[in-house]
């Protein structure tokens, strides 16, 4: 049985104060709408209205039940037109998870998305490593990888990363600059922890792919630790681009063997599914996709400007 249905139905009686005009007010024959109350009151095991050959009338127990149906078909109604409109407008939490370095890179970007639309509230989570899209406990996640495994998420490439290796003035002018990747072995290399990747540093380039393996002078799963640890001298370190443009910048660190960019990946915003998408979601996607480019090419840049290499 329909519950909400029938109720609907012995609701429209009442109204009516009539079976026929019911029935004709529904579409449905008299039939119908006898049964359909019929039902309803075997269900809740009282008789809820009076019948007589000239008119109804509601027993003690339908006059309760009549006051506390009309609340529930309201507030179904209420739900059903908020959920519908979900497609229409941006409205309410909006659950994103970032990797840490780039959940605080795209903060500013939420802060504009919300002057878009403020009745979205975004829950930002940070993290060292992509979620099991089988949790689904996001609404959007924002996924580093150089490609991603295959699931039921929709994925939407919305930027590209990279690594650069830096080093502090001080640190340059007591070690020298390397002019070779090789010569990076006569160094100190501070070294980011990544779950995406081994310990080696691969360099690709013109001359041909070098590895190297820093030693663990010092190691971190941060990029902003890491770049505080190279601007007091302590080495040369492997920064996501992003994380190195305000040092070198300011000047407190220097970009070294320029010609290399290290760990490329891709930045994928991912939902559950496309049927049905949220107004929140598609806004924001659709926003990551038109300004997150922007923003990595005013880092691009920052990190290929000569005036900030050794």
């Amino acid at each position: 049985m329909d519950l909400l249905n029938n109720l609907r139905v012995f609701i429209r009686v009442v109204d009516c104060a009539s079976f026929t005009a019911a029935a004709e007010a529904m579409d449905l024959s008299t039939a119908q709408v006898s049964r359909l109350v019929a039902d309803l009151e075997e269900h809740v095991q009282a008789r809820l209205l009076q019948r007589t050959t000239r008119r109804l009338s509601l027993t003690e127990a339908g006059e309760r039940f009549l006051l506390r149906g009309r609340h529930i078909v309201e507030q179904m109604d209420e739900a059903t037109d908020e959920a519908r409109g979900a497609h229409l407008k941006p409205a309410g939490r909006l659950r994103v998870h970032s990797m840490s370095g780039l959940g605080v890179l795209i903060t500013p970007l939420i802060a504009r998305y919300n002057e878009l639309y403020p009745d979205v509230v975004f829950e930002l989570t940070l993290s060292q490593r992509n979620p099991d899209p089988l949790e689904q406990v996001h609404d959007v996640m924002i996924s580093i990888a150089p490609e991603l495994a295959d699931s039921q998420w929709v994925a939407q490439a919305v930027g590209h990363l990279y690594s650069v290796p830096c080093a502090s003035p001080g640190y340059l002018q007591r070690r020298g600059v390397p002019q070779h990747p090789q010569a990076l072995a006569d160094h100190q290399c501070l070294r980011m922890v990544d779950p995406l990747y081994d310990d080696q540093w691969l360099f690709q380039g013109a001359g041909g792919e070098h590895a190297i393996r820093p030693a663990k002078t010092f190691q971190c799963n941060v990029a902003e630790s890491m770049v505080k640890a190279s601007e007091e001298g302590m080495g040369i370190s492997l920064v996501p681009f992003y994380a190195a443009t305000r040092p070198l910048r300011d000047g407190t660190l220097l970009r070294v063997l320029p010609e290399y960019r290290l760990r490329e990946r891709n930045v994928y915003a991912q939902y559950p599914s496309r049927r049905f998408l949220d107004a929140k979601v598609r806004t924001w996607v659709d926003f990551l996709k038109a300004e997150l480019p922007g923003l990595f090419a005013a880092h691009d840049a920052i990190i290929n400007d000569p005036r900030h290499w050794a």
